[in-house]
């Protein structure tokens, strides 16, 4: 398999084998679309490792039926690879507000971020995809500072991936890697909605 060779080798102390076992933060933003189905591709590739996976949806609702979420649940249950277990909080209010108060949305996405702390302490999952979550922290729910400190302190070897547009400056800072996914054409610029096996 092909190997990258890193452009600067650090002196941490580190063996190359220590070093490329470092849990990662990871942080798909921009505008573009594609920042969720690239964090499912990767988590395609955790299932292969045998990795248990956490899924943490932040502003889709639990109504919506996405393809991703019956193909990892289909294959987290097959038994050849790791375990997915998904959540969803929230009621698909990131673009369109459903019935319910803000202080519901904001409570539902504190008590999400609560439950992720809690398994990050106990190392429940490899692989954390906190899906649409840079929308919670820039709409004042969720303090990023809280975020911050979990994430530099989680124990273990937990990545973490987060999507969504417009991700906090805090965010990009401590992320080990950070993907900005730019539009240069979309088909809803033609007036066209989304259509299934590509938006779902």
């Amino acid at each position: 398999m092909p190997q990258g060779k890193p452009e600067l080798v650090p002196e941490d102390g580190l063996t190359t084998r220590q070093r490329r076992a470092r849990p990662l933060v990871l942080v798909h933003t921009g505008p573009g679309k594609g920042k969720s189905t690239a964090a499912f591709g990767l988590a395609l590739r955790a299932w292969n490792q045998g990795w248990p996976i956490g899924v943490f949806q932040f502003v889709k609702s639990a109504k919506w039926r996405v393809g991703e979420e019956h193909a990892l649940t289909v294959l987290g249950a097959s038994g050849a690879g790791g375990t997915v277990a998904w959540h969803k909080m929230g009621d698909g209010w990131s673009w369109v507000r459903k019935p319910g108060t803000e202080a519901d949305h904001a409570a539902d996405a504190r008590e999400g971020w609560e439950q992720v702390k809690r398994d990050l302490a106990a190392e429940t999952y490899r692989l954390y995809v906190l899906d649409e979550f840079t929308y919670p922290i820039t709409w004042g729910w969720i303090d990023v500072e809280d975020v911050e400190a979990a994430l530099v302190a989680r124990p273990g070897t937990q990545h973490v991936l987060i999507t969504g547009r417009d991700a906090h400056p805090r965010l990009r800072e401590i992320a080990d890697l950070v993907t900005e996914m730019t539009k240069v054409k979309h088909p809803m610029d033609a007036g066209q909605k989304g259509q299934k096996g590509i938006e779902w």
